[in-house]
Parts: structure tokens; C-alpha cells; sequence
């Protein structure tokens, strides 16, 4: 994805739109059928994205224009996408704390 994502925390909907190439409309839309995507709502009721909303409306936007997804297609395709991150991380969890034990054991012995 080249788009580039302005160095903020939150974004109205039509900064979102214009970074998405879509209309506002699309981006509600996918906002319902997405639940991964949760705006915050302000005082006034206007939608505040934050930029993880974002960058997965541009994950959203890529599986649809360009990889050619239906929307229960996408929402599938998200849900392994997030089964393999959370089991990347879940591994590099696993290793650093096979790595920390490791050497607490090789201090326990150099203190004997």
C-alpha cells in the first residue's frame, strides 16, 4: 500500500475517504460491515478514526479493488489474517521467553 497515512492520531471521515480513494459513503458502509473498524464518536456524533481503523480500511480497500474480494470474502481473509499474526507473535513470545530462562539458568550457575 503507497498510501501514506498523515502523522496523527485521529482522522474525520473525510480525510479517511480522501485517503482511501472512496466515498465517505463506502466508508460508512464498510464501517457496518466490518466490526473490526470502530470509530470513536464525538460529543457531536461525528466519527473519529483512529489510525489502526485506517490501516485496516486500507487492508479492507486492497482485499475488495484490488485482490478482487467479496465483503464476506474479506471479512474471512481479515480473520486469517489476524489467526496468523497473533500465532507469529505468540511464537516470538514464546521464543524470547525460552531465551530469558535460558539464561536466568546460566546466571543461576555462574553465581554457584
Amino acid at each position: 500500500m503507497d498510501e501514506a497515512i498523515p502523522d496523527k492520531n485521529y482522522f474525520r471521515i473525510g480525510e479517511v475517504s480522501k485517503i482511501l480513494q472512496v466515498e465517505p459513503y463506502v466508508v460508512r458502509y464498510w464501517e457496518s460491515e466490518f466490526k473490526t473498524v470502530k470509530p470513536v464518536r464525538t460529543g457531536a456524533d461525528q466519527r473519529l478514526y483512529r489510525r489502526k481503523d485506517l490501516e485496516e480500511l486500507l487492508t479492507i480497500r486492497t482485499l475488495l479493488y484490488e485482490e478482487g474480494f467479496t465483503i464476506a470474502g474479506a471479512r474471512k481473509r481479515l480473520r486469517e489474517m489476524k489467526r496468523e499474526t497473533d500465532g507469529e507473535a505468540q511464537r516470538d513470545c514464546r521464543d524470547l521467553l525460552l531465551k530469558i530462562r535460558k539464561e536466568l539458568l546460566d546466571l543461576k550457575d555462574f553465581i554457584r
